[in-house]
């Protein structure tokens, strides 16, 4: 008993690990590495050209960095804070996503209208799918079966069967689709439509959307209000969606589909990261160059945080 008592008080005392945030800066061609707690910087790391998604790896002791201007993808190591390798990719990657075995990277390549898969072991494209005009967002399913990209001109979400690089299903969604996020449950992909203003809810079985999601925000003129980034907690209950030059961040519920609030952020928010135990929400801020940080159980916006110019992505990361 005696022993049991003094491990428990000695696993009381052990400070958590400290959470460092990383944004790109796609103005910049830098990472800014703060610390989680302080929110100070910790460095500003030079990569390549226009750095926009960012992804951590499933081991977190790597960043992968769309350095879209390059034409490849960066890896920054997170112990040294310095890129040590390079892999390849299509032109001009903006986004992408990681297998959950950790061994692939599905990456949009926006100036050729392809997905391209990328073994990271072996650093190569295994493989590259055609799909719409101007490939943007990509999700893939918890169980990593099914991939979603979304193309922007083409205004459609494109299901893609990552065993056979096939492309299953198009469905059609609101105009220049962004973002596609899939809820923990794998049983819908929320897709946001930033010219068309609107979040579609798509049914992932189905194939089908089966909700959309409009926003109006008083003073705010409608064609400011362009949905980009989408995170749902994990509980599922609650989604925030930025709405881009409206500077504001959504919150909806995620069962009835009804905005419940606007949070006013800074200016142009583009994408959203949830901190490890989902109480603290950032956002990237492009034209104000800072990170915006939100109380989720408050629904509140307690911080203003500068990093580099026009940030673009934003991941939490130990």
């Amino acid at each position: 008993m005696v022993l049991a008592i003094g491990t428990a008080l000695l696993l009381l005392a052990r400070p958590a690990m400290a959470e460092r945030l990383f944004v790109s800066n796609e103005k910049d061609n830098t990472i800014t590495v703060l610390d989680g707690k302080s929110l100070t910087t910790i460095k500003t790391v030079p990569v390549g050209a226009r750095p926009r998604g960012i992804i951590l790896s499933k081991d977190a002791k790597s960043l992968f960095i769309c350095t879209s201007d390059a034409d490849h993808i960066e890896v920054l190591d997170l112990a040294s804070l310095t890129v040590t390798q390079t892999l390849p990719s299509g032109p001009d990657p903006e986004t992408f996503t990681i297998s959950p075995d950790g061994k692939y990277l599905y990456v949009s390549n926006e100036n050729d209208n392809m997905v391209s898969v990328v073994d990271i072991g072996a650093s190569q494209i295994a493989n590259e799918i055609p799909v719409g005009v101007e490939p943007e967002g990509m999700g893939i399913s918890p169980d990593g079966k099914t991939l979603v990209n979304t193309s922007e001109t083409t205004s459609m979400a494109h299901f893609i069967d990552t065993a056979s690089h096939q492309v299953i299903a198009n469905v059609l969604v609101d105009s220049r689709p962004r973002v596609a996020r899939w809820t923990k449950d794998a049983k819908q992909v929320w897709v946001s439509s930033e010219v068309g203003g609107t979040v579609s809810v798509i049914d992932a079985a189905q194939h089908k959307v089966i909700k959309k999601i409009s926003f109006a925000i008083p003073g705010v003129p409608t064609e400011s209000i362009q949905p980009v980034g989408v995170l749902l907690t994990s509980d599922g209950k609650l989604a925030f969606v930025a709405l881009g030059p409206a500077n504001r961040v959504a919150v909806v519920d995620a069962e009835t589909y009804e905005v419940k609030k606007y949070l006013l952020v800074g200016q142009r928010v583009w994408q959203l990261a949830f901190s490890d135990d989902e109480h603290w929400l950032y956002t990237t801020n492009g034209v104000s160059n800072d990170m915006s940080v939100i109380d989720v159980p408050a629904l509140k916006v307690t911080k203003s945080v500068p990093v580099g110019r026009l940030p673009w992505g934003v991941v939490v990361a130990p």
